[in-house]
Parts: structure tokens; sequence; C-alpha cells
């Protein structure tokens, strides 16, 4: 993994939120379904037991991920984003006649759907360190894409 997670403060607070409901409501839930299995005897053909397992250990797999991530997380600072896009920023382009707005972001928190876009995508890369006005190409898998940056909010 890497050594540092760019995250919003709000980014960082969904993953406390998800980790806090790993360990106070998740892994409670799965260890009273092993010990309700546990309960019903021979566990060698206990189906319900052998599922809740694999539930645990995907849930401890998944609290080490996201302690890890908290761990390494690097918060973006509340800046003026007026001049030059960096991770944080949120902005406005248009591509052919089409105006969307996205939110620069690290890669913990991509979300293209919502209009959170990696720092680290081939789109983020190409806009970073670009300003208001400029046009900037991105080479994508459907092929190349142009933008328009119109506005730095």
């Amino acid at each position: 993994m890497t050594d540092s997670n760019v995250i919003t403060k709000e980014g960082l607070e969904k993953l406390k939120a998800d980790l806090a409901e790993i360990k106070n409501i998740k892994l409670k839930e799965v260890a009273l379904k092993i010990k309700e299995a546990k309960d019903m005897g021979d566990l060698s053909e206990n189906a319900e037991y052998h599922e809740a397992k694999n539930e645990q250990a995907f849930l401890y797999g998944k609290e080490l991920q996201l302690e890890e991530k908290i761990r390494n997380a690097t918060v973006i600072a509340d800046h003026n984003c007026r001049d030059t896009i960096e991770a944080g920023c949120s902005i406005v382009v248009e591509n052919e006649g089409d105006e969307m707005q996205f939110q620069i972001v690290g890669s913990t928190e991509s979300n293209p759907a919502s209009g959170k876009i990696s720092i680290d995508s081939p789109i983020g890369k190409a806009l970073e360190g670009h300003r208001a006005g400029d046009s900037v190409s991105v080479k994508a898998p459907a092929g190349e894409v142009k933008y328009k940056i119109l506005k730095i909010v």
C-alpha cells in the first residue's frame, strides 16, 4: 500500500464511521451468530457456523484496511483553490457543450458517479495544475476527451 492516503476531512470522518460500525455493531452481530451456530451442535457440517466465521474473517480484514487508511491519511487542507487545480478543489468543466462539476479527491474517496474524481486517475492527473480557462486533453480507454476548465470553486 501507499505511504499516504490523500483524503478530505469528510472522507476521513466517513472512514472513521465505517470503522466504528464494524467494531461496535457488525463484529458483535457476527460473534452472536457464531455463538448461536455453536449451540446447534456438530460444527463440521454446520453451514451457519462456517458462513459466520467467513463473515467474521472478512470484517477483520476490512477493519485492518480501514485502520491503515486512517493511520496513513493526509487530510487535504481547507485552502483556497482559486488559482490551480489540486486535490480538494471542486471544478466546473465543459465537454462537448455539457457542463460538469467534479471534486478532485484522493483515490480512497474516488466515486466518479457522484462527481468525485481521483487525483491519481487519468482525468485528475491531466487537470492537476491547470487554471480556469485552460483546455485539457485526457487519454481515456474510450478515446481522447477534451475538457475546458470553466472555473475552480
